[in-house]
């Protein structure tokens, strides 16, 4: 049903207060060098408050690239411009693609410019630039926010798949298929998702991979004047900046990775340990449920999980009616009870929900929540950020089994996910029938010669678990970890003034945080 990793990129965008989303700022100098006050307290983030140039691409087939002079216009109280990128990076000469950008400039004294990512594989960066309810002014008033669409999501040359009527139907598939015939409608339905992707995008499919995005990465580094890039990245946006620190060592200046995915981890070891976090997550929802009393779930822990597991069953084997005409499939409700264990402001809301479900028989706000995580309207998707999920994540992973195989993995995944096991479990199999396959390998990344890195993990995050974060910060050779002990998804403006200190000294002021830092 869904290919892995960090999957909750929405919560970027719809919750107010939380994690991701970014106050809008003021320019003063778009394109020149930053200067950035020099490091202190417990390390040194590698900065210098002497200006100096920008480094070009060492590849001489890049130079028209990193040549380029980005022109800003206003968009609103912004400003935007776009930039060219190679579509294939081994093929420079060849066909290129657009990536749009916004600006969002600094209220005060600039420090420089700070690259955003929201994570997915799919989010905006645009409209996480542009949020204005996540960051404090401590980031706010010193830095230019500078969100870029990657490659083939949002407002950059987007990659197209299925219709609303296709999609609907992979979103609200069966993700734990009982039979022969179940488990191979659910191939068919991956394989004609991508077969989609190369008929209407083409080889944009095949350029989807973090690496590439990584790559452009730098690129905008070059034309925002940077010597070094300032980088906060958000859930699969930690895997973005990982990434870009392997490639670019040199290249990395404060650089904060929230939510982490840790790169070492196969396909099968990260669906094992997100099944593991979102499950954790429930427990700790169902115990606040119980503990507020009169819960629709009953009097325990163990009797409500095991609840909503026989709900999820019912639904699979009949869909409940809503106020629309769209159903509520186990697929979907699955979707609409994953979205509020990302923010426990929302578990109120997902509890009103499960008391509609199961005490009026109506999934309508199961399905209203669903459809907020995949970002699907009333007259169809706002975005495309299921395809860019699809194509990133298949591109990145070369260990996906065939669906038949996925049985035998039952037993480790129900372990580690009672609730959400055999679920996870087909996870492994979705990119098997992917069209386009990279076959990439999954290692760690130590991004030996980079300055300190901050990891901040949280220790009930469901979607990028806590040992992820850990293992990112271990590999790592300046890795620093900060961790959060909360609930939800990523730990940064979460309400922890230790962490927020921590992250807004280091990226204003390059004061690099005590390592293992607890909050």
């Amino acid at each position: 049903m869904w290919p892995g990793i960090a999957i909750g990129v929405v919560i970027a965008l719809v919750v107010a207060g939380g994690a991701f989303g970014v106050v809008k700022l003021r320019d003063r100098d778009a394109t020149g060098p930053s200067s950035t006050p020099s490091a202190s307290g417990s390390g040194d983030a590698g900065a210098s408050n002497t200006p100096t140039a920008a480094m070009p691409s060492t590849d001489a087939s890049l130079a028209r690239f990193y040549d380029q002079k980005l022109t800003w216009k206003s968009c609103g109280s912004d400003e935007c411009a776009s930039m060219s990128v190679p579509l294939d990076y081994a093929d420079p000469t060849g066909k290129t693609i657009e990536l749009k950008m916004v600006k969002v400039a600094a209220t005060g004294k600039r420090v420089g410019s700070l690259v955003v990512n929201p994570g997915g594989p799919g989010g905006s960066a645009i409209q996480y630039a542009q949020s204005s309810s996540s960051w404090p002014s401590a980031i706010s008033q010193h830095f230019d926010l500078i969100g870029v669409d990657p490659r083939g999501v949002g407002e950059s040359t987007p990659l197209e798949c299925l219709d609303t009527a296709g999609t609907d139907q992979v979103v609200a598939s069966d993700p734990d298929p009982d039979t022969d015939a179940e488990r191979a409608t659910l191939d068919d339905l991956i394989k004609g998702f991508g077969d989609g992707c190369l008929a209407k995008s083409g080889d944009l499919a095949k350029h989807m991979s973090t690496v590439e995005v990584a790559k452009d990465m730098d690129v905008l580094r070059q034309l925002l004047g940077e010597s070094k890039l300032d980088y906060f990245g958000a859930s699969y946006g930690t895997f973005i900046g990982a990434t870009y620190a392997g490639l670019f060592p040199t290249h990395v200046g404060r650089m904060v990775l929230d939510g982490a995915i840790d790169p070492a981890l196969s396909n099968s070891e990260l669906n094992l340990g997100q099944a593991h976090g979102f499950e954790t997550a429930l427990r700790a929802y169902v115990a606040d449920c119980v503990s507020r009393g009169s819960c629709v779930l009953g009097d325990s822990v163990d009797a409500g999980t095991q609840k909503i597991r026989q709900f999820i069953d019912q639904l699979d084997a009949q869909p409940l009616p809503t106020n629309s005409s769209r159903k509520l499939t186990a697929g979907l409700g699955v979707l609409g009870i994953w979205l509020p264990l990302y923010v426990k402001s929302y578990w109120p809301i997902l509890t009103q929900a499960l008391t509609q479900a199961m005490d009026q028989g109506n999934g309508s706000t199961l399905l209203a929540l669903a459809d907020q995580y995949t970002s699907r309207g009333s007259s169809g998707y706002t975005d495309n950020s299921l395809n860019a999920l699809y194509a990133v994540n298949c591109l990145d992973h070369d260990d996906s089994i065939p669906v038949d195989q996925v049985p035998s993995h039952y037993a480790e995944f129900e372990k580690a996910s009672p609730t959400f096991g055999r679920i996870f479990a087909y996870s492994l199999s979705t990119c098997s029938t992917w069209p386009v396959q990279d076959k990439r390998t999954s290692h760690a990344i130590s991004a030996k010669g980079a300055p300190p890195i901050v990891v901040v993990g949280t220790t009930r995050d469901p979607a990028t678990p806590y040992a992820w974060a850990k293992g990112l910060a271990r590999e790592l050779d300046s890795g620093v970890f900060v961790s959060r002990n909360g609930d939800g998804h990523t730990g940064f403006n979460q309400g922890n003034s230790c962490v927020d200190s921590a992250v807004e000294d280091y990226l204003v002021e390059g004061k690099v945080p005590k390592n293992d830092l607890r909050c």
